[in-house]
This record gives structure tokens, sequence and C-alpha cells, in this order.
């Protein structure tokens, strides 16, 4: 029986088939090269610079707004993963509305039209953590990868990148079998989550290059609590700790394409030091020691480091005396800054890194105060507390811990 085509024909035609997908697919994924190293952002052009500074070499914003980091990246020499935000059902945005769902497409892909051939962009992040509080999130998955197989079609040469929150193995396995078009799959990573990522990936049949979009310690979602429900936060020595392994142990890991720790910056969640990496006014850290030193930067003084707090109680009735301290020591002996400061505890609690309006400061009565220890009369009006303290080095940076309290 003669056949029409010959075996070896036929193969050359796979290998010609193949060939040109992997010259036609985004150079940013198949490309050999070291892991991408750099942070998510949200900051301003001074921070970006202190950023790029400490060694990163990539970034990671969320929206079309911050699209002026392009032009800043450019110029200190870094790349960018460009954040295309999608709407969240749990905001009222209707993927059940087709006009809706087509002025979302339509605005992002005049954005990628605008900013495709800029030099100094990396890949597109589309949509950050759109399932949340969704029974179902397949459809919105679908969603998201329809507008990636678009952004592709518009720029061949960036890849995409899905990104989603760690919720679980059910999920994985679901994303192992959907999103097509997602060269990328993000996924936000917290606590000790980030150490048996792989494995996880691997059981669920994740193959796909995968991004740790955000990589935090213990979220507030987490943490011990309280009985009367404060979460406990780590101190800022906790936290480099926590980005001291998770980073090393990422590195080493082949599937992963790169690692953002969140945030370069500081935001209110929960309290207003859980998250950033910096200080509201700025101050460097030892989380924002621990992310340079794993960029290959040069840190310099080492933050101070907390060795220990603690509180008198938990419990206190108002008008009561509460003493509190901390353990805390420069790298190089030198005397140390304390900063005391209590706030009401935080009520306007969200979800997914939605903005909060940070809790009011309380006055108290200081009966004493020093570096280590400080003595003070309880709020009159009943309800929980937190006790921030802030320890200074003569450099200026900064640790951090906080003591939940009640008053009744």
């Amino acid at each position: 029986m003669r056949l029409t085509t010959p075996p070896v024909r036929q193969l050359l035609a796979l290998l010609l088939v193949c060939a040109s997908w992997l010259l036609s697919a985004p150079s940013a994924i198949h490309a050999a090269g070291p892991q991408w190293h750099g942070a998510a952002f949200e900051g301003d052009r001074a921070s970006l610079a202190r950023l790029a500074a400490a060694g990163a070499r990539v970034v990671r914003v969320y929206r079309q707004e911050d699209a002026w980091v392009l032009d800043e990246a450019q110029r200190l020499g870094m790349k960018v993963v460009m954040g295309l935000w999608l709407e969240h059902p749990r905001h009222g945005f209707r993927y059940d509305d087709p006009a809706a769902v087509k002025r979302q497409e339509q605005a992002l892909l005049d954005f990628v039209a605008r900013h495709r051939h800029h030099p100094a962009l990396l890949a597109w992040g589309v949509g950050n953590e759109v399932e949340t509080d969704a029974a179902d999130p397949m459809p919105l998955w679908r969603e998201v990868d329809r507008l990636a197989g678009l952004i592709r079609q518009a720029d061949p040469a960036h890849p995409t990148m899905m990104v989603v929150a760690d919720t679980g193995m059910e999920a994985f396995r679901a994303l192992a079998g959907c999103c097509p078009n997602a060269d990328l799959l993000g996924i936000n990573v917290y606590a000790g989550a980030a150490f048996d990522l792989p494995q996880r990936l691997r059981a669920a049949g994740i193959t796909k290059p995968v991004v740790v979009a955000e990589l935090g310690p213990l979220g507030q979602w987490q943490a011990g609590r309280k009985p009367w429900g404060a979460p406990v936060e780590l101190t800022s020595t906790e936290k480099a700790r926590f980005f001291d392994d998770a980073l090393a142990f990422l590195k080493t890991q082949a599937q992963i394409r790169g690692v953002f720790p969140f945030l370069w910056g500081a935001k209110q969640e929960q309290t207003g030091t859980w998250h950033g990496l910096l200080l509201a006014d700025g101050s460097a850290t030892a989380m924002s020691d621990a992310v340079t030193s794993a960029w290959g930067g040069r840190p310099g003084t080492p933050a101070p480091v907390v060795r220990g707090i603690g509180i008198a109680a938990d419990v206190f009735t108002s008008g009561a005396e509460i003493s509190a301290g901390i353990d805390a020591a420069a790298i190089d002996g030198t005397p140390l800054r304390t900063e005391w400061q209590v706030l009401a505890e935080a009520t306007d609690l969200r979800k997914g890194g939605d903005a909060e309006t940070q809790p009011e400061r309380v006055d108290v009565r200081v009966l004493h105060a020093d570096s280590a220890s400080v003595r003070f009369v309880a709020p009159s009006r009943p309800g929980p507390y937190r006790l921030f303290i802030t320890v200074r080095n003569a450099q200026g940076k900064a640790a951090t811990a906080n003591l939940p309290f009640l008053v009744r």
C-alpha cells in the first residue's frame, strides 16, 4: 500500500510547526535566564528609584493608572509586569452584562495597543484575584483567559499572566485544565504555603511557568487570634526571617519564573505595618533588608532586631495602668529610639487588598516611656486596641511590633 505522504515528511512537517510556535511564543518565557526578581509595587517615583537601588530588576504593578511606571522603569534599567485591572463581581461588576464586558475588553485592548511597544514592558498581568468571593471561580477564569487570548493577538511579543489567590488544591486542579491563553500562572502566596507550592503544583498537574505574584509572611486571615478576635501580627524580625527562607527556597525551583514580595510600599490592611516592606514614612525595615540581600543588593547597616515583646495582660479595666516592653537591639550596639502609640483596633476590614481606613490614634496618659518599656493609663472607652512599637537605629531604619489588648 502506497502512502501519499511519507512518514519522514510528516515528521518534518510536525517539527516545522513546533519550531514555528516556539519562535512566535513570548521570549520572556522561553529564553533561558534567571528568575524575575523584584517586588509588587505601590508608591511614587522616589520609592521606585529606591526599589531599583535595592537591586530589583522587575516591578509588578496592578492597574492601568500605574502606566507612568513604564517610563520610570526604563530610566532606572528595570522591566515591568504591567497590570491590567479587571473589575471584580464583589464590587458590583456584572460579567453577565455583555455591554459592560465589551467596554472592559475594549478599554484593555486600547491600553495594550498604546503600550505594547514600550521597551520596559516585560509581561501583561491580566487581573488580580478576580475570583474573590465567587462561589464558582471558573466562569471568571474563563473570561480572564478569553481576554488573555485577545491580548496575545494584539501583542504576541509579551506573555500574559493571570493572577489568582492561593485557595487550595481544588482550585489548583481546576486551573491545571483551563486558561491556555495565559502563558504564566501568577499565584499570590503567603506564609508556609510558599514552601510546598512546587509539590502542590505537581500534584495538581499544573505544568506552565508559575510566578509568585505576591509573596508575604503570615497574613491576617491566617494568623492566630486573641479571644476577642484580634489577629496577632509578626514582628518585623520574624517577617524578615520568612523572606530570607522563602526567597532562598523559591530561587531553587525551576517552575517558578519570578517572585514578587508584597509590598514595596506601605498600606493599611488590618494594621498599617502588616504587609508593607517599608513604613508609611518610607523608612527601611528588616524586610526591605532581607529582599535587598536576596536580590544581590547591599542593604547597609541592618535594621534593629526584635528579640521579644510583652504586655502585662491581654485584658484591662478602664483607667488601669498598662505596662509593656520590647527587647530590641542594633547590630552595632548603638542606642535605639522607640516610639509607642496606641490605636483603636481596625474596624474597616476588607477582602482582597481593598483600601481600608486607618483606625484613629488614641491619646493615653503616659506614665513612663524609654527605649525598652512603657507605662500608660488604659483608655476610658471600652473596646479593642493595639499598642504599636517602632524602634529606630541611628540610620533611621525601623523595627516594628504591636500588641493587641482589650479594655472592659
